[in-house]
């Protein structure tokens, strides 16, 4: 994952486009009932026993990631493959640049 990457998942979760909400919000809600499924899921791992931590998040206990940005980042894909990104990177710069 890029930085790029990185700061469009923010993005999208704290300010996302007024234009691209309904997609945004789609999309996070659908990849979340996949990470809710999986086992590389913190809140499942913990469940297990098998993983203790002192982050409050909702995260990947695989790549790291915390699941309420990266699930709302529209160019990431799950490294697992279990989701896929819907736009590019070309298209989120292009994004980018109409909000400057």
């Amino acid at each position: 994952m890029s930085f790029k990457q990185i700061l469009e998942g923010w993005r999208n979760h704290i300010i996302p486009p007024h234009e691209m909400k309904e997609v945004i919000n789609n999309t996070s809600i659908e990849r979340m009932n996949i990470c809710n499924k999986c086992e590389w899921f913190s809140e499942n791992k913990k469940k297990t026993g098998e993983y203790n931590t002192l982050r409050p998040d909702e995260h990947c206990t695989n790549c790291g990631c915390t699941l309420s940005a990266k699930t709302k980042c529209l160019s990431c894909s799950c490294p697992l493959s279990l989701w896929d990104a819907v736009t590019t990177d070309e298209s989120i710069d292009d994004e980018l640049n109409d909000l400057k």
